[in-house]
């Protein structure tokens, strides 16, 4: 049974008025604070006193809409009632809103968010609540009206008299068909003052209890920075576990190969798998971490001083690489140095992938103001824009090379891949160690 009635409770018709005729009960105990004034000045005119009760009751009842539980109780009953999809209210952006973990830089929203008119924004809800109650009493008063007319109307037919006079106003209808006809028109003018009380109702709410400007600047940078964020973690799992995966299937086959001829070479390669895959895990527990908004104890993203381990797992799968390091990497921290390591990482990985064997050549050279990085690797005869020989022995997702041109974008520095000559790829980098806010 309830569930038949539930329908007409909500977001009908009937349920939009209901929702105005009780909003304007609901101001009934400010009418005796709102007369006080008019009580005050008893040699006043009479029009002077109702036009002072009236303007005091509505500053009441505006300033009960500068409270954020009136807009937050308004918009669940305007949704729940009225049927209008109207969000939750949320806080303005500030700068202690911007995420602490975010490895990318970002800009502060909340320099656009003061600029907009916070005291415009704020008198929507005083607005909403002086329409909410006018509409509420003309309706409810002019609905009374149309039923009770409705109801009295008929009456001539037991043989009383029967009519309407409001302020001079009469409306007798002789007896039979005529007053039958009235009060029909009478009750559909009352459902039809419910259809206008509830439409009036529905296109205001969202214009007055809808996301104001602040807030939707507060929708937008919410939304850009959960964006942001997943971009990141996508970025961090594929350069982990698709170097991982790759590294791993090279020194598995490299394994099977020399397991009955080398088993100290196998037994090594094994090892690295297992480092490998370990170091793998760690991030993952750390991503899946950031994406819980968990505080575990996991590794922290790999940096310039994971450098070294990443080399000799690439030695371990049988690679050869050729560092050229130089300049001071302890003043590069922090969002250059991790970027600058999933950089090297994608680049060796696609070494292995597409590379036609020969020496990995990685330099890393950092200055005062920048770090610069590169990876050249043999392809063969030809090189193409995937790093490596025309039939790659891995397949790729297409994601690697777009993925690392982003986040150097978002750190201001640039980027080149391409071929080196005939028979080399090259991967160049450069990345500001100070990056501009």
């Amino acid at each position: 049974m309830t569930r038949g009635f539930r329908p007409l409770l909500r977001g009908s018709t009937y349920a939009g008025a209901l929702f105005a005729y009780c909003g304007a009960l609901v101001s009934l105990p400010l009418l005796p604070f709102a007369a006080l004034p008019a009580l005050a000045w008893p040699s006043a005119p009479e029009g002077v006193r109702i036009a002072l009760t009236a303007l005091v009751w509505a500053v009441l009842i505006g300033v009960l809409g500068l409270a954020r539980t009136t807009r937050r109780v308004l918009i669940a009953c305007a949704r729940r009632m009225l049927g209008v999809p109207l969000p939750d209210p949320v806080a303005e952006p500030t700068r202690s809103t911007a995420p602490a973990r975010s490895t990318a830089p970002t800009r502060s929203t909340a320099t656009p968010a003061r600029s907009t008119a916070p005291g415009a924004d704020r008198l929507r809800t005083p607005l909403w609540l002086l329409s909410h109650m006018a509409l509420g009493w003309a309706g409810a008063q002019s609905a009374v009206l149309l039923v009770c007319a409705g109801l009295l109307l008929p009456g001539g037919w037991a043989g009383a008299e029967a009519g309407v006079s409001v302020r001079g106003w009469s409306l007798r209808p002789e007896h039979g068909w005529q007053s039958w006809a009235a009060a029909l028109g009478c009750l559909l003018l009352a459902a039809v003052l419910c259809l206008a009380v509830t439409g009036a109702l529905r296109w205001l709410a969202p214009r007055l209890l809808g996301p104001s400007s602040a807030e939707r600047l507060a929708l937008a940078a919410e939304r850009e920075r959960a964006l942001a964020e997943r971009n990141r973690l996508a970025h961090e799992l594929h350069d982990s576990i698709g170097h991982t995966l790759t590294a791993a299937t090279i020194q598995a086959a490299v394994a099977g190969e020399v397991l009955g001829a080398d088993p100290e070479a196998a037994r090594a390669a094994l090892r690295s798998i297992e480092e490998s895959t370990r170091a793998a895990l760690e991030d993952l527990d750390y991503v899946l971490g950031m994406l819980r908004e968990e505080q575990t104890g996991t590794a922290p993203p790999r940096s310039l001083a994971d450098l070294p381990e990443l080399l000799d797992r690439l030695r371990h799968a049988g690679a050869v690489v050729e560092p050229e390091l130089s300049g001071d990497f302890t003043r590069v921290r922090g969002t250059p140095a991790r970027a600058a390591y999933r950089i090297l990482q994608e680049g060796l990985t696609n070494a292995l992938r597409h590379g036609a064997g020969g020496p990995i050549r990685v330099t890393v050279t950092a200055t005062p103001d920048a770090l610069r990085l590169s990876v050249v690797n043999r392809t063969g005869t030809g090189g193409d824009s995937g790093g490596g020989a025309a039939t790659p022995a891995f397949p790729t997702s297409g994601h690697g090379l777009p993925g690392l041109t982003e986040r150097v974008r978002l750190l201001h520095g640039e980027i080149t891949a391409g071929p080196d000559g005939p028979e080399h790829w090259r991967l160049t980098a450069r990345l500001p160690v100070r990056v501009p806010a």
